[in-house]
């Protein structure tokens, strides 16, 4: 109701024991209480007066009745909340990552079930056209003879190959060791 903070209301004691005093301070408390409880049983009071006309004359009904025409939900701005929120939630990066909705939810059910449904019908009609399949005759086995060769003639396994980095040529080894690696003067030789 008013907006006194603790320091105004030590303030106000402060001057009323120095204006009053501090033999009458607790009898001029008592009397400020009863004063305050007055005015607060007849604030209660009028509201009840007030409330019980409103109700007399059918004003509450006409407030409910425009407060419900005018809410969030009739007039359609809770889906735009939810529109904007979601909107301000999307990333473009990632795609669309909202939850999908009862009825969306609903016709991708619908959606899935229609499409096992005609993979099942596919099916039964490709095996109603085709003829009853033969069972494949068994591989024959191999003749003795590989099975007898021996062990050395049959090709060794080869090693996995490697790759080595290039090593420069022996000739060119030589070379680069006959080459000085200071230059020598033109004076000595």
């Amino acid at each position: 109701m008013f907006d006194i903070g603790w320091s105004e209301l030590l303030l106000i004691g402060v001057v009323a024991l120095i204006v009053v005093g501090p033999k009458d301070l607790p009898g001029m408390f008592r009397t400020l209480g009863r004063f305050t409880a007055k005015a607060r049983a007849m604030g209660r009071e009028f509201q009840r007066a007030m409330d019980d006309a409103a109700k007399e004359t059918g004003v509450k009904e006409t407030a409910d009745e425009l407060k419900a025409m005018t809410s969030k939900k009739n007039l359609g701005l809770d889906a735009l909340d939810k529109a904007a929120s979601k909107f301000e939630k999307w990333d473009p990066a990632k795609g669309s990552t909202t939850p999908k909705g009862p009825a969306t939810q609903a016709l991708a059910d619908k959606k899935a079930a229609e499409a096992a449904e005609r993979k099942a019908k596919l099916a039964e009609s490709q095996a109603a056209k085709a003829p009853e399949a033969k069972p494949e005759p068994a591989p024959k086995p191999e003749p003795a003879k590989a099975a007898a060769k021996p062990a050395a003639k049959q090709p060794a396994a080869r090693a996995p190959v490697r790759a080595t980095p290039a090593k420069k040529p022996a000739a060119a080894k030589k070379t680069a060791a006959a080459k000085p690696k200071t230059p020598a003067k033109k004076g000595e030789a």
